[in-house]
């Protein structure tokens, strides 16, 4: 076996490994919570205890599947995003799409009754008219190539969004309306039911499923124009493609659990260091590590407090010491 089999038989054992690990994960946590103590619930009270099967049933699994597919969405577009604009920073909020979920959320709290499907909604619109306002922004801009016009014009749009909620939030009942934004932007899935995660499943789904099915082209189109058209690809169409299948989702997720941030912008870098950058195997890792990742944080987020602390700070919290960590471990390894 040559040894560039070996190694793709290596990556092959370590995403089953990772996928095995997620699937533990997931079965632990649906047993796991407060109720009707901290801890493990057994199979014996799960069975005779037919509120902790509604329980788990109603509440713990639609919560659960919702933050597998909030984890591996994030991961696998900010995957997408990194290669195609070929910067390590950039996350699934980029082209105005977080931004304009928030605006939309406040909008809707402040001036069209809050409820949550109408929240939902305007989150998921305005998420949508951040991509569409920045890519015509894009096209009007003048200054460098296509890439840097997009970076630029979500740079504008994001910051265009940032103020308008600023001034809802400025507008809002300090009492009623912005204590409600303030948690939204928080993120966090106690909200989630099995009717909030049908509506967006079809379309998370899709676009993880295209975002998967084109790993293969994507170490094709984070090269240049003229490179990748030279080795058989359509950057255009396809780059286009890949941008929708990250959005899209990403937009759907937001409009329900709400701001989730630095899970999309570490994951990426971690599966990249276990798998190197070929996509092949490094895009579905992030997905796994995202889903893991996200999993675990919405665990101590339900079960760590009497109160449920809000998702978003926790995986901001480990995002940003995980991000740390990963930066002094590339410095101590350069200096050597």
């Amino acid at each position: 076996m040559t040894p560039a089999l070996l190694k793709n038989h290596h990556r092959q054992r370590i995403l089953l490994a990772l996928a095995l690990g997620l699937l533990l994960v997931a079965g632990l946590s649906l047993l796991f919570g407060r109720y009707p103590a901290p801890g493990l619930l057994t199979w014996e009270r799960l069975s005779s205890d037919s509120l902790a099967a509604r329980l788990v049933l109603n509440l713990r699994l639609p919560r659960l599947l919702t933050a597998l597919l909030l984890g591996m969405t994030l991961s696998a577009a900010g995957m997408v995003f990194q290669m195609l604009f070929s910067n390590p920073l950039v996350e699934p909020g980029f082209l105005g799409v977080s931004q304009g979920a928030a605006f939309g959320a406040a909008l809707s709290i402040v001036c069209l009754g809050g409820t949550a499907i109408v929240t939902q909604s305007a989150a998921a619109f305005f998420a949508l008219a951040g991509l569409g306002v920045s890519y015509l922004l894009a096209h009007r801009l003048r200054y460098g190539g296509w890439v840097l016009r997009l970076v630029l014009a979500g740079i504008a749009v994001s910051a265009l969004f940032s103020a308008g909620l600023g001034l809802l939030k400025y507008m809002a009942d300090p009492l009623r309306q912005l204590p409600e934004i303030t948690f939204w932007l928080l993120g966090g899935l106690a909200s989630v039911t099995w009717a909030r995660l049908l509506t967006i499943l079809p379309v998370v789904l899709v676009g993880l499923l295209v975002m998967l099915l084109y790993r293969w082209r994507l170490n094709l189109l984070a090269l240049s124009e003229q490179t990748s058209f030279s080795l058989g690809a359509a950057p255009g169409r396809e780059r286009w493609l890949l941008i929708f299948a990250a959005v899209l989702p990403t937009a759907a997720l937001i409009a329900v659990t709400g701001m989730v941030g630095w899970v999309g912008l570490i994951m990426p870098h971690i599966a990249r260091r276990l798998f190197g950058a070929d996509t092949r195997f490094s895009l579905p890792a992030s997905m796994l590590l995202g889903g893991l990742f996200t999993v675990l944080c919405d665990d101590l987020a339900r079960t760590l407090l009497a109160g449920e602390i809000p998702l978003g700070i926790l995986t901001s919290l480990f995002g940003a010491l995980i991000f740390l960590a990963l930066m002094m471990f590339q410095k101590s390894r350069a200096k050597q």
